[in-house]
């Protein structure tokens, strides 16, 4: 008997330590978690919103603050592509310094801060909430 609850405490542990190392898929309204990550990838898996734009909510328990996120890889932050280009760049002969907003962004354990030191410190518990339109992946390594 003893040998039985052995076998299911190890299972049980190695199931939530898998569930824990890959978070997956994140629908509109959803939430998921990492727990003591080495790094946590967000990443606009696009869908729902008219410009692709994703948007989230993180809360770091080392700090216990919340930042907000935007992943927007097709959005143009508004500047004309018309034959003045970004800001007047054709004009003055200058290439254009312009560029689209990022699909991803990769959050990594800071070795040399102690606990709570870092704005992002992202020891502990993350909770990535999707308050936006799109689908979001979110990976816990």
């Amino acid at each position: 008997m003893k040998k039985l609850a052995v076998v299911l405490l190890v299972a049980v542990a190695s199931f939530c330590l898998a569930s824990s190392a890959f978070a997956g898929a994140l629908a509109p309204g959803g939430m998921a978690k990492c727990t003591d990550a080495k790094s946590i990838t967000v990443e606009n898996t696009g869908g729902g919103a008219e410009r692709g734009e994703a948007n989230a909510t993180i809360w770091f328990s080392s700090t216990h603050l919340t930042s907000a996120i935007s992943l927007s890889p097709s959005a143009n932050q508004g500047f004309s592509t018309n034959a003045g280009g970004a800001a007047g760049n054709k004009q003055v002969k200058m290439a254009s310094k312009h560029s689209m907003g990022k699909k991803s962004v990769t959050f990594n354990r800071q070795n040399n801060f102690s606990r709570g030191d870092s704005i992002s410190d992202i020891d502990g518990v993350v909770k990535i909430t999707n308050t936006g339109a799109a689908n979001l992946n979110v990976t816990c390594g």
